[in-house]
């Protein structure tokens, strides 16, 4: 197969950017077309582990990896966005492919360009693209999904649970699984939000709103979409006119969808996407890629003794690098940030658990329990204790 056309027809369909890699190497690239450039690229960040697979270095930016079995070849697609492209994120692509400034205009034009697709119809694009490639399935879920959180048992319990939750008019959350869903989404923490919707019913519930099924799970996407927006991205810092737009956008996809199956997986990659844009929003303009990612890292393992080489050992630099960069652009040593993620994930534990302060001590690897007081009060003003009885919601 001509794998060089098929980029050509596939970009000439979609107007979505793709480019074609030899081991590693790009032989094609679309924008690298468009520019009359060296094809710009961030190939290295792919997990080669799934195929396919997604890849984003920042919640607007969005590319995904299809690897042709029993080749050297890999097509990436992308970049993709669910936003308009703004000046702000040109300057952002710009700085993240170190291109040059002399492609400025040029470059705007050209991201201009590319059409506004949701995750949900990115996932359905290379889902296409490895079934014609590779002459197998793939499954979209799989994209944003890290356990059997939609197997088909699970999607038949949902279905079931919807219809009896109608009839019998089992109507709403509590108010507190609620404000601590939307403080997951607003403290931009995506790996504490995985595991409270994996812990918890994914499927929100709202008064009746319909008596068909699917029409009163879109009712609710919409509302949790609003929700989501309005309690968690914007007080996270989301800009206020992106918010509106992300949830014009998802409701408008999620309108687009049939089944309850399908809503649910949007529904949860649209909570998670709105918590990683406040996960970005509280990062300052112009933090490096390799700095992001070990922030991202150090917020994911807030629970295990990590340390100055676990973090740089991340984007394959020494101590000493990531240390420079961290103060440099965040102003702060490696240490003390790995300290205030641990202390942020204590507040959160002493509001909406009933674990002792030795348990929340052991659980986020302090040296002992006294030692995590002094630096909490220390941080805060007040004593863990009087945190947890000034806030607690259980």
């Amino acid at each position: 197969m001509d794998y060089i056309l098929l980029c050509k027809n596939f970009f000439a369909a979609t107007r979505i950017p793709v480019s074609l890699l030899e081991n590693s190497e790009a032989v094609y690239s679309s924008m690298g077309e468009m520019l009359s450039m060296h094809s710009p690229s961030h190939y290295d960040l792919f997990p080669l582990e799934k195929n396919p697979v997604f890849c984003r270095f920042s919640p607007d930016i969005e590319y995904g990896r299809v690897h042709i079995d029993n080749t050297d070849y890999d097509i990436i697609v992308g970049p993709a966005f669910n936003v308009p492209v703004t000046d702000r994120l040109v300057r952002q692509y710009m700085r993240e492919l170190m291109i040059s400034p002399d492609y400025r205009e040029q470059l705007t034009e050209c991201l201009s360009s590319i059409p506004r697709i949701s995750h949900f119809q990115f996932a359905g694009l290379l889902s296409f693209l490895y079934q014609c490639l590779n002459h197998g399935e793939a499954n979209m879920q799989d994209f944003y999904t890290e356990d059997e959180l939609h197997d088909p048992d699970r999607n038949q319990r949902q279905v079931a649970r919807i219809i009896d939750d109608i009839e019998h008019e089992n109507l709403h959350n509590s108010y507190h699984f609620e404000l601590e869903l939307y403080e997951h989404i607003k403290n931009g923490n995506a790996a504490r939000l995985k595991k409270f919707l994996h812990t918890n019913s994914l499927l929100l519930k709202e008064g009746k709103m319909a008596h068909s099924p699917v029409r009163h799970t879109k009712n609710i996407f919409i509302t949790t979409a609003t929700k989501a927006g309005f309690l968690g991205a914007i007080p996270g810092g989301v800009d206020i006119e992106k918010t509106y737009q992300l949830i014009d956008f998802y409701i408008q996809e999620c309108e687009q969808l049939q089944t309850i199956e399908e809503i649910s997986n949007l529904q949860y990659m649209m909570l998670l996407d709105f918590c990683q844009r406040a996960g970005e929003a509280h990062i300052p303009e112009g933090i490096s890629s390799e700095v992001y990612q070990c922030i991202n890292y150090i917020r994911s393992h807030t629970n295990e003794p990590i340390g100055i080489d676990d973090v740089a050992k991340q984007v394959h630099r020494s101590s000493s690098h990531m240390m420079r960069r961290f103060k440099e652009e965040l102003g702060i040593h490696i240490g003390a940030f790995i300290t205030r993620c641990k202390l942020e994930e204590a507040k959160s534990l002493l509001t909406y658990s009933d674990k002792t302060l030795a348990e929340i001590s052991s659980y986020l690897c302090f040296s002992s329990q006294s030692y995590f007081q002094n630096v909490f009060k220390k941080q805060y003003g007040i004593t863990p204790m009087q945190y947890r009885k000034k806030t607690r919601k259980i």
